[in-house]
């Protein structure tokens, strides 16, 4: 057994483990990093980057096909569906060299490509190695979460950890779980050939913005997704037809080709140990203060493991957080208020802050709504991209929310993501200019529109104006 020390050590390479340990060892800190499975974790191996670049291809196939209204000629496409893996592979590996064991090793990280396990509250051990570290940091991630339904194991079926080595075109995808994977996947397979049902036991897009992931889900019927609410999963069998069958608690059925379940995520806690080092958890991982530190004081977690929004972006967010404290000895706080979302559908549906109901149960009558229409912006007239809307949630002159659907939806939250961390006013918003004509324009709209009535329908500033007309050389 091999014994390390260290200042910090760092348990997972995904975006916050990969994040901590390039800042933290460019600063001076003697860091470890364990990492088990692949570097990058699950964002450049199975999330964000193969969806993305899935999507990608599905929105070229679709344009090939509703290509008239631009004056040339829809046709049909010819979808490789092994190249679009392809494809999906080849983006993968350009960006795995900025996530490599060589590259933080020229930063001056230890990496250690072995799962971690707690021995005590300061000490780790991972295969021959055992190591002392003065503060640990669990970015261990999370992974697909496969609800125990009957007859589930008998019958073969895709996570987002499997559906990217898929080389065969389903010819009925059948996807259990109308959350942003689902959806986004649902719209992926529609456009390349498949067709999809996407079962979900309650209300698709459930945690958006109904009136916004209404346009979302008119859009996939549209293009032929069956999406079926309500359906609770009951049991699973398989058909003579080498295919699968999805029987629904109200009695529903839905036969398909292939399955892909997309019920959510699950905290990477199993295998860690995690009560030899006094670290509290619960359901949803980690438990931690709003410092990211766990019942173990020289234990922090980030991202996905310490229970809070799982997405890439706030794995990288909390990795500045806890910098500040382990490396400085500074407080520093992690905030959610300015954490923005988006489902990469086409139109895209991004949320920061506050939703409309969520804004009107904690403020009332105070909070206004200002909104502004797509089918108003010259650049989605342009494009035809015209369907979708902007609203933000504003409470004493400054946004609390903002909530989008539309083209370049996820684009268009980045300022309203600065407006709330900084705290600014919609006459800031409201001062910028944007560069016309361009989609970013709805967002100086949108502030506009929360000052229009305040101006233009205003007998105080008529009357204002006139007297200073009458006195004006």
């Amino acid at each position: 057994m091999l014994d390390i020390t260290c200042d910090l050590l760092v348990i997972g390479a995904g975006s916050g483990g990969l994040s901590v340990s390039a800042g933290a060892s460019q600063m001076g800190a003697d860091v470890v990093l364990l990492e088990g499975h692949k570097m990058g974790g699950d964002c450049l191996n199975y999330g964000c980057v193969p969806s993305k670049s899935l999507l990608a291809s599905a929105k070229v196939a679709y344009g090939q096909s509703h290509a008239s209204a631009y004056g040339v000629a829809d046709q049909v496409p010819v979808v490789d569906y092994a190249a679009a893996k392809d494809h999906v592979q080849e983006v993968i590996a350009t960006i795995a060299p900025v996530d490599s064991q060589e590259r933080f090793e020229g930063f001056g990280v230890r990496v250690i490509r072995d799962y971690g396990r707690f021995i005590d509250d300061r000490v780790v051990q991972a295969g021959e190695h055992r190591i002392i570290a003065r503060r640990i940091v669990i970015a261990t991630g999370s992974s697909p979460f496969v609800p125990p339904i009957s007859g589930l194991d008998n019958v073969p079926y895709y996570t987002n950890e499997t559906l990217f080595d898929l080389r065969e075109r389903p010819d009925h995808l059948l996807i259990i779980g109308g959350g942003p994977i689902g959806m986004e996947m649902a719209q992926a397979h529609i456009r390349l050939g498949s067709k999809v049902t996407v079962i979900e036991g309650d209300k698709a897009l459930g945690k958006d913005d109904p009136e916004l992931a209404a346009v979302v889900l008119e859009q996939l019927r549209a293009e032929g997704v069956d999406i079926a609410e309500g359906a609770q999963a009951d049991t699973i069998t398989a058909t003579e037809a080498d295919g699968i069958r999805v029987l629904t608690k109200d009695g529903r059925e839905f036969d398909g080709s292939h399955l892909l379940m997309a019920v959510g995520r699950r905290p990477n806690i199993d295998n860690l140990n995690l009560q030899a080092a006094g670290i509290e958890t619960n359901r949803a991982g980690v438990v931690v203060d709003n410092s990211l530190r766990s019942s173990n004081r020289r234990v922090y977690a980030i991202g996905d493991v310490a229970g809070g929004m799982q997405f890439t972006h706030v794995a990288g967010y909390h990795a500045g957080v806890i910098i500040r404290s382990i490396l400085f000895g500074l407080p520093s706080k992690a905030k959610i208020n300015h954490i923005p979302w988006a489902t990469y559908t086409s139109p895209e549906l991004a949320q920061v802050g506050l939703t409309e109901v969520q804004a009107r149960a904690e403020h009332g009558d105070r909070m206004e709504v200002a909104r502004f229409e797509y089918h108003h912006n010259d650049r989605a007239l342009a494009e035809r991209k015209s369907k979708g809307l902007i609203k933000v949630m504003v409470v004493k002159g400054r946004p609390v929310g903002a909530s989008v659907v539309g083209h370049q939806g996820g684009e268009l939250m980045a300022l309203w993501s600065m407006a709330i961390a900084n705290n600014l006013k919609m006459s800031q918003v409201a001062g910028m200019v944007a560069p016309y004509p361009t989609i970013s324009e709805v967002n100086k709209r949108v502030a506009g529109a929360y000052f229009s009535p305040r101006l233009f329908d205003s007998p105080m500033v008529k009357r204002v104006v006139q007297f200073v007309q009458r006195w004006l050389p």
